[in-house]
């Protein structure tokens, strides 16, 4: 009797330690929706809040993605809060999808100064209850609020990561499968640069099916045709809905959280703060990094040919453009 006593004990304290992240989710719109179903149905942490300004919208969210949950047999609890930071306390991982989305016609670049100062406001807030928490940022133009979230929250560079070359990545990669006739898992690949349809790059050298170099299964037309169709998705995508896409965002999110929750060590795309890599200082742009339970555990240097070295180096010099604006706003010190 005791033995078994013993054994149930056991597996309720196991049961009890598989789950116990908690990730936050600031925005609860399309987008962090998204991520709350799409993380709840991975299982992965044991709560999930959806924190929204509009009264009684988190709350509906959440109450949806529960009511899901007998379908897909999922143990996370996921709720929604109005407005109150301190339900996110302790957090692990803060995703910030909150501000004015991109509207037909809009650019990033017009964004900069409306989300600049929601993205301030909700830094401050979440680190009043979770310090130590590692922060997702998706709220566009997304290389220039992950600088801005480096700068105003003081937190070690690694735990700040936008989001944005995993999501132009996995594009990229669709695209080159549709070309080739295959399925995506075939294919490797990499965008680096800036999240934007004139900074990112995709690496079309590095890329392979099978193993094989794409360039010597693709002819230049081909590749150039891809190279187009990866630049021009976010865009293309929010002219035909009117607003940004949501499903593959989602998707890309929750596929980072659970490289940190599960330290898979994956190397993924993201927009993170260099101090001389790449030949690049003070600046958040896309590079190759191992996520991890750390959140970057290392900034990976491709080496780059003298073409791809210039391109990167255009990249950065919009969105140095882009923070000089921001810095021109008063938000720090140039």
């Amino acid at each position: 009797m005791l033995y078994k006593i013993l054994i149930l004990l056991s597996l309720f304290l196991f049961s009890c330690c598989i789950y116990t992240s908690k990730v936050t989710i600031v925005g609860a719109g399309n987008v962090g929706s998204e991520v709350a179903s799409m993380l709840a149905m991975k299982d992965i942490v044991c709560e999930i809040v959806l924190l929204d300004i509009k009264e009684g919208l988190a709350e509906a969210k959440a109450m949806d993605i529960m009511h899901s949950a007998q379908f897909y047999d999922y143990n996370t609890n996921v709720r929604g809060v109005t407005n109150d930071y301190s339900q996110t306390a302790n957090s692990d991982i803060i995703v910030l999808t909150l501000g004015m989305p991109r509207k037909c016609g809009m650019t990033r670049e017009e964004l900069l100064g409306i989300n600049a100062g929601i993205v301030k406001n909700a830094i401050e807030n979440s680190l009043k209850y979770s310090p130590q928490a590692i922060f997702l940022i998706v709220t566009h133009p997304m290389d220039i609020m992950t600088y801005l979230t480096y700068k105003l929250s003081g937190i070690p560079k690694n735990k700040i990561i936008g989001i944005g070359g995993i999501l132009d990545t996995s594009r990229f990669k669709y695209y080159l499968s549709q070309e080739i006739g295959c399925t995506h898992s075939e294919i490797h690949g990499m965008v680096i640069g800036g999240h934007g349809d004139k900074t990112m790059i995709p690496l079309t050298r590095f890329a392979t099916y099978k193993g094989i170099p794409i360039t010597k299964i693709l002819s230049k037309e081909q590749i150039d045709k891809v190279v187009g169709l990866t630049c021009e998705s976010g865009t293309c995508l929010t002219n035909m809905m009117g607003t940004s896409a949501w499903v593959a965002s989602g998707a890309s999110i929750s596929y980072l959280i659970d490289s940190i929750i599960n330290d898979r060590k994956r190397l993924i795309s993201c927009s993170v703060y260099l101090e001389g890599e790449y030949g690049l200082n003070d600046i958040a742009i896309g590079v190759p990094v191992i996520i991890g339970k750390n959140g970057v555990e290392k900034i990976v240097e491709f080496e780059l040919d003298e073409k791809e070295k210039e391109m990167l180096n255009n990249s950065a010099k919009i969105i140095k453009k882009r923070e000089e604006s921001l810095k021109s706003l008063g938000y720090f010190e140039s």
